[in-house]
């Protein structure tokens, strides 16, 4: 008799209006079930970060304002993001604050994303992606991160209690690992981010038509905006914003959905981005790109160039005309490609082993 597939449990931020978010928590479910296992999102609720989301997406950059021509564009936008999600394999609808409508599963898989953030402006200290009441013989983080709450601050001891509760723990930079080790006196393996290690479920081809350079992020410094133009005019490259208005880019499109991002940025001939999943559709894209972290995503995309020996996609104010000339026209260096493939035996290796 064929043995059933295991029911695995994926816990992490799937309903976010992010369109990294979004993709992670995809590309981890249908990694995990291409692996043979039973993986649904566990579909926890809150009305109070459900309105916090809308919040956010309908004004992301607060404490300025959207322009009042933009709010339609950003409605639509996070329209084609809850039907996105309303399309992911997910359980039956819970609390976030409690779960004891759950089901026992064969494993929960907590992460990835920024799980156990104690800074993220409405998940933060929730008990629950510390696996808080939840029912499992394994219970399991993939490339779990603790975003800007940096290690130097630590974290308090009800909580490394909850973490020395897992069966296994794996998470996806430096900081998390400095903190987990803190916490439960063993280092954690660094693994890759879900879209890195499946990169198999991303929509890859290229798009048709004129050559653009993606723009995505918002906040953006002016140094930066200023190098890029100068890029732009040299080049006879359009700057195309996804998600965001930016507008010293040449066009906007901020109401794409999850599966419309993925094709422009398989369509891009170079990306800027300050956002950590930009960082990583450039890269299984093999799309050039330089990124400039804000001081919320500087932990999370620092890690990852130093992880990836990709460290000089980084940029700063003293960056050369030349420099981006080389960064957002030449192929990545043969060591990112190289990097990318240790890690991704080495996350297998480690999900196969956690979840038997």
């Amino acid at each position: 008799m064929t043995e059933s597939p295991a029911q695995v449990g994926v816990l992490t931020f799937h309903r976010c209006i992010n369109y990294g978010s979004y993709w992670q928590a995809r590309c981890l479910v249908e990694g995990l079930r291409a692996k043979g296992h039973d993986a649904r999102l566990l579909d926890h609720h809150s009305d109070a970060v459900v309105r916090a989301e809308w919040r956010c997406a309908l004004q992301p950059t607060l404490p300025e304002r959207t322009q009042a021509a933009d709010l339609a564009a950003y409605k639509a936008k996070a329209r084609r993001f809850v039907a996105a999600i309303e399309d992911l394999p997910r359980s039956a609808s819970f609390a976030l604050d409690d779960p004891r409508a759950l089901s026992t599963l064969d494993a929960v898989v907590v992460g990835s994303d920024e799980v156990w953030n104690f800074r993220h402006p409405w998940y933060a200290g929730t008990p629950l992606f510390f696996g808080e009441g939840i029912e499992t013989p394994r219970l399991v983080s993939y490339a779990a991160s603790f975003g800007n709450h940096d290690a130097a601050d630590g974290i308090g001891a009800e909580w490394a209690a909850r973490l020395r509760r897992f069966t296994a723990i794996s998470v996806r930079d430096a900081n998390a690992q400095a903190l987990v080790q803190q916490a439960v006196a063993e280092t954690p393996p660094l693994v890759l981010d879900p879209v890195l290690q499946f990169a198999e479920r991303v929509p890859q081809g290229a798009a048709d038509g004129e050559r653009y350079a993606l723009v995505y992020g918002h906040g953006f410094p002016d140094w930066l905006a200023q190098a890029l133009r100068r890029w732009s005019a040299r080049h006879g490259v359009r700057l195309h914003s996804i998600g965001y208005r930016n507008d010293w880019a040449d066009t906007q499109e901020i109401d794409a959905g999850p599966e419309v991002f993925a094709e422009r940025v398989a369509g891009a001939s170079a990306l800027v981005t300050n956002f950590f999943h930009g960082c990583v559709f450039a890269l299984i894209n093999g799309t050039p790109f330089v990124t400039a972290p804000s001081s919320y995503r500087f932990n999370k995309v620092r890690d990852l160039a130093a992880a990836l020996d990709a460290g000089r996609h980084i940029v700063a104010p003293d960056t050369t005309d030349d420099a981006y000339d080389t960064l957002l026209t030449a192929p990545h260096d043969a060591a990112i490609g190289a990097r990318i493939a240790t890690l991704r035996a080495e996350s297998a290796r480690f999900l196969d082993a956690a979840l038997g």
